[in-house]
């Protein structure tokens, strides 16, 4: 009867697009050609996405194009997919901190990619390809915060929603700068927004009749913290010191638990519920919840 309860259901397409890595949102069947749209962004260089992993369970994960505001090259965007995939597989992660380099977050897209991929079947596989990445990131089985130092413009202010947490320094700003552009966010940010802070909030930071400093950021709910310092290597660590307090605990709970709450978000009740049972299969009466048990019985002693 015990061995029948923890066999799991069959997967949903949506429950597997959620949790089995390596599927995207887009394929071929809704026209988009992956490696296509990888060879244009080949064309592009510049910077690049550096990742860091901490013993203790932290990856660091950095835009690093500091002489363009930390701006998304082609070559970029190429290295954030394979930063994800390498994330996904990191089976010790349990926390992660996006960060960009020499204190700004990120200011979008590089506008030489821009110009170059003008046409309207450009910019949709563009979105696409970033929906796809951003959406896998944001289901890592890690818990994540955006540590925006400096400013965070257009696709840098998207890229701070696919994070669960956000976190500013006292002088750094969010800007979704799409209209100003004659275009409006498309690597999933407006969807992303919504979730976070209401539809009526989203229309103002969208419009631009809501500017996001670190005060406004806080009092709608956007960020969760302003940090004290905004020197760059002090924030990181207050970033790191704050993203401790959700990593206490083994890996492989850790990991359950970001899941359980992705499914939570994104499923159907009863697709949710039974993927949260599966996850229990996955941890109930392993080793840290033998030793939890163990211990909570000599406290009662």
């Amino acid at each position: 009867m015990a061995a029948s309860l923890l066999k799991t259901s069959p997967l949903s397409v949506r429950t597997k697009l959620l949790h089995q890595t390596g599927l995207s949102l887009y394929n071929t069947s809704h026209g988009f050609y992956e490696e296509e749209v990888k060879k244009k962004l080949e064309q592009f260089p510049g910077g690049t996405v550096d990742l860091q992993k901490e013993d203790n369970g932290i990856g660091i994960l950095t835009l690093n194009n500091p002489s363009k505001m930390n701006a998304f090259s082609g070559v970029m965007m190429l290295q954030l997919l394979e930063k994800v995939i390498e994330l996904e597989n990191w089976t010790e992660g349990k926390g992660l901190i996006v960060r960009g380099a020499k204190n700004n977050f990120c200011s979008g897209s590089d506008l030489n990619a821009v110009k170059a991929l003008a046409t309207p079947e450009d910019g949709v596989a563009l979105c696409m390809f970033m929906q796809n990445t951003l959406t896998r990131f944001m289901r890592l089985p890690l818990i994540s915060v955006a540590l925006v130092q400096g400013w965070a413009l257009g696709g840098g202010a998207e890229f701070t929603t696919a994070c669960d947490f956000r976190l500013m320094t006292p002088e750094s700003k969010i800007r979704f700068v799409h209209k100003e552009m004659g275009i409006i966010p498309s690597w999933g940010g407006t969807t992303r927004l919504v979730e976070i802070i209401g539809s009526r909030q989203a229309l103002k930071v969208l419009s631009g009749a809501l500017k996001l400093d670190s005060k406004n950021a806080l009092n709608i709910g956007m960020v969760e913290e302003v940090l004290q310092s905004s020197d760059e290597a002090k924030s990181l660590e207050e970033a790191k010191e704050w993203l401790r307090q959700f990593i206490h605990g083994p890996p492989e709970v850790i990991r359950a638990l970001k899941k359980s709450v992705s499914s939570g978000r994104e499923l159907y009740l009863e697709e949710a519920l039974q993927n949260e049972r599966d996850l229990l299969g996955t941890v109930w009466g392993g080793p840290a919840n033998l030793e939890a048990i163990a211990k909570k019985g000599k406290f009662n002693k």
